[in-house]
This record gives C-alpha cells, sequence and structure tokens, in this order.
C-alpha cells in the first residue's frame, strides 16, 4: 500500500517544475497586460513630464510596479524588526501591512482622478442597484472588484477582529461607500453608483475568502505580541 501511495504521489521535483512554470506564466502574463503602460508612461517620466505619471491610469500603473521592490524592502525591515523583538508571525504580519497599503493605493488614486468636466460637471448619483453593471463592461468589473481586493486579503490577516466575512463585507463597503461620497463632493466628473459599492464590496469579500486559510490562523491565535520568555528550569 505504501509503494502504491508513493506511485499515485507526484514526485517533489515534479511539483517543483509545475509551480516554477506557473510562476513564469504569470510572471509573462503580467508582463503582457503592463507592456501598454510601461511603453506609454516611461518616457513621460523620464522626461518630467509628471502629469503622464501621476495623472493617468497608465502612469499610476508604472509608478505601483517602479515602488514594488521599495515595498518588499519596507515589509523586509519590519519582519526584521519584529523577529528581533520575539513577534511572532512576523513575516505575515509586515506583509499584510506593506501588502494592505501597496495594493490598495494605487487603485484609489485612480478612482479619484479627475474626469475632463471635473469641477463644471455637476455630481451625479445612480441608486438603482445593477442598472450599472450592463454599462461597466468586463473591465470596468474587474477593476473594481481589484480596488478594495488587497485590503480584503490583508487586513484579517493583520487585524483578529476583521477576521469574518461579514466583517470584511461591511468594510469593503463602508471604504467604496466613503469612496463614492468624496466623488460626488469633490465633483470629480464620475458617477457616484450603488454598483460600484456592491462590487468593490464584493472584491473584498472575494479576495478574503482566497487567503482565509491565513486569516483564520489569525483569529484563533493573535500574534502581534512578543513571544513571552521561557521559565527557568527547576534547581534539581
Amino acid at each position: 500500500m505504501n509503494h502504491n501511495a508513493a506511485l499515485s504521489a507526484p514526485p517533489r521535483g515534479t511539483r517543483r517544475i509545475v509551480l516554477l512554470g506557473l510562476a513564469v506564466l504569470g510572471v509573462a502574463s503580467a508582463a503582457f497586460v503592463v507592456r501598454r503602460p510601461l511603453m506609454m508612461s516611461a518616457p513621460m517620466c523620464m522626461a518630467g513630464r509628471w502629469h503622464g505619471c501621476f495623472g493617468t491610469f497608465n502612469g499610476v500603473v508604472l509608478i505601483t510596479l517602479v515602488a514594488l521592490p521599495l515595498a518588499v524592502l519596507v515589509a523586509w525591515a519590519l519582519a526584521r524588526r519584529r523577529r528581533a523583538a520575539g513577534v511572532t508571525s512576523a513575516w505575515r504580519m509586515s506583509l499584510a501591512e506593506v501588502g494592505m497599503v501597496h495594493g490598495t493605493v494605487p487603485f484609489l488614486w485612480m478612482t479619484m482622478l479627475p474626469g475632463a468636466g471635473a469641477g463644471t460637471v455637476p455630481g451625479r448619483v445612480s441608486l438603482v442597484p445593477l442598472r450599472d453593471l450592463l454599462t461597466m463592461g468586463p473591465a470596468g468589473i474587474v477593476g473594481n472588484l481589484l480596488i478594495f481586493a488587497a485590503l480584503g486579503s490583508f487586513a484579517p490577516m493583520r487585524f483578529a477582529a476583521l477576521a469574518s466575512v461579514p466583517r470584511i463585507l461591511a468594510l469593503g463597503a463602508g471604504c467604496s461607500a466613503l469612496v463614492e461620497t468624496a466623488q460626488y463632493v469633490l465633483r470629480l466628473d464620475r458617477v457616484s453608483s450603488v454598483d460600484d459599492v456592491l462590487v468593490n464590496a464584493a472584491g473584498a469579500v472575494l479576495a478574503a475568502l482566497a487567503t482565509r486559510r491565513w486569516w483564520r490562523a489569525t483569529a484563533e491565535a493573535p500574534s502581534d505580541q512578543p513571544r513571552p520568555a521561557p521559565a527557568p528550569a527547576p534547581a534539581g
């Protein structure tokens, strides 16, 4: 039976090759997706035309990619400091904190970019559920799902109080409602839609479910406290 089980299980080398192949495929796919932002925004940034860097979707994507090594360095520094202090799960906490910021701020930035009629066009509100989904299109729906995906993915890993699906749903809906309100108040030439709130909250929940294996452990055993010092052995 042991021999049959060993034959049915894939060798470790094969699994590593499969994982490496998937990683290469993922990197190649990401490079294919971001090739347009890189080719369009990089020359403008190098020429000092900062509006092309910070005032367009492509520019924000480029800045996010450029800042990725810095985000990894910050996570490493935080994890090293916590490990020196004896905090358990130092890497998980540090990656969660940096991931929340680096994965959410760029999407919020793009969401708050003003339209062509910003400041002159009055604010528009759409309160009929599911009506705007038809006009979003696949790209719009995917983009709205990603706005708070990093927050939903990493927040319950960092904060045990958020480690439940209803709380992540409330968090995503609340943050999205604040964004839609800001768009309306600032008159950014965008439609403040209830469908945006629904899709944004759904994206946060889906991302949280994808990382549930890790944040459930956080809820069961919060790890933001240093490990207690071992008790001295009794004298013999």
